[in-house]
């Protein structure tokens, strides 16, 4: 048994650090205040109705990645998103981002299959929405294969993966940083000392999580605790952005 353990968490390291290396599309960020974005991914239904209102107490917008062949299914965070809703979101000023067609698992999935999903994806986006347009993407289940990574880069202005923490100093547009919550949903001091720690160094903080509910799945969090997040984000002066709001503007400070 231990050593099965060890060979996930060696394969594990192996999955993380492939994909923080190579086909890296790096950017500065270089700013006079730290940035925050929320985004949810698979875009249950919860994560509008609840993190959304929350999110719009606050005048804030978030990004919601989208895998359209779960639209109106029953997933383990809840039930997922319907086609009124994406009214809702564009309504409320939201950002809507791909999360391939089907859900690919971004290390198991073989690249063009990858890319055929989030061609598939758009596809099905567009007949719903004409005229709009998927940005931004985060990788599904785990981090990209390498030439994944390549591919899916020439999609979208910006991809987003894990990590855990804040990006600072050069940024990986193939791969940018996130820390979903749910990993610390039972130690809210330790999401606020992220915000103090990307504050104090002018960086981008990345959020991520799934449902918002009283009972949350394992992969989402309280409503009480996202607010508590939320409240703690605006009170550290960041600018709270989605994803591609924030890509723009920090792009245009880069280069001021």
């Amino acid at each position: 048994m231990y050593i099965l353990q060890l060979g996930e968490r060696v394969r594990g390291l192996y999955i993380r650090t492939a994909a923080r290396a190579l086909f890296r599309r790096p950017v500065k960020i270089k700013t006079n205040v730290p940035y925050i974005s929320f985004t949810f991914d698979d875009f249950p239904r919860s994560a509008l109705q609840t993190g959304g209102a929350i999110l719009k107490s606050f005048g804030v917008a978030g990004t919601y990645f989208a895998s359209f062949g779960l639209m109106g299914k029953q997933a383990p965070v809840g039930p997922i998103f319907l086609p009124e809703d994406l009214t809702e979101l564009q309504q409320q000023s939201h950002e809507l981002g791909c999360h391939t067609f089907g859900h690919c698992d971004a290390w198991k999935t073989k690249p063009a299959a990858f890319e055929t999903s989030v061609i598939e994806n758009r596809r099905a986006m567009n007949e719903l929405l004409p005229g709009a347009s998927l940005r931004t993407i985060s990788y599904p289940i785990n981090p990209p294969r390498a030439r994944t990574k390549r591919i899916i880069g020439r999609h979208f202005v910006c991809c987003r993966g894990g990590g855990q923490t804040f990006n600072v100093g050069t940024a990986d547009l193939n791969y940018l940083l996130a820390f979903f919550l749910e990993k610390s949903r039972h130690a809210p001091e330790a999401v606020k000392d992220l915000i103090d720690r990307n504050r104090q160094a002018r960086g981008w903080l990345i959020f991520a999580t799934h449902d918002v509910c009283a009972s949350p799945s394992p992969f989402g969090c309280r409503p009480d605790f996202f607010h508590d997040v939320v409240q703690c984000a605006v009170d550290s002066g960041a600018r709270i952005l989605p994803l591609v709001q924030a890509w723009e503007a920090l792009s245009a400070s880069s280069s001021a």
